[in-house]
């Protein structure tokens, strides 16, 4: 059941990434530690680091009805 549980993940993991890819192509930048990112480095947004940090996307302009960026930054759990 475990490696079930994990295909399940990496399947939810790229029809996320296959959603950023789409706002892209909409003209949506999305950033990774404030740079843009490309398709390469998308993937590390699900990455857990040694030091406990992971990465917390934000989607601005969201609340006001017109999307104009998304971010995705290191926050650290304490």
């Amino acid at each position: 059941m475990g490696k079930r549980k994990k295909q399940l993940e990496e399947k939810d993991r790229q029809v996320y990434l296959e959603g950023l890819k789409k706002y892209q192509d909409r003209g949506i930048p999305v950033y990774i530690d404030n740079k843009e990112a490309s398709e390469e480095d998308m993937g590390k947004i699900f990455e857990i680091q040694e030091d406990g940090s992971f990465y917390m996307g934000d989607y601005v302009g969201a609340d006001s009805g017109c999307l104009r960026e998304i971010r995705f930054d290191k926050v650290y759990n304490k």
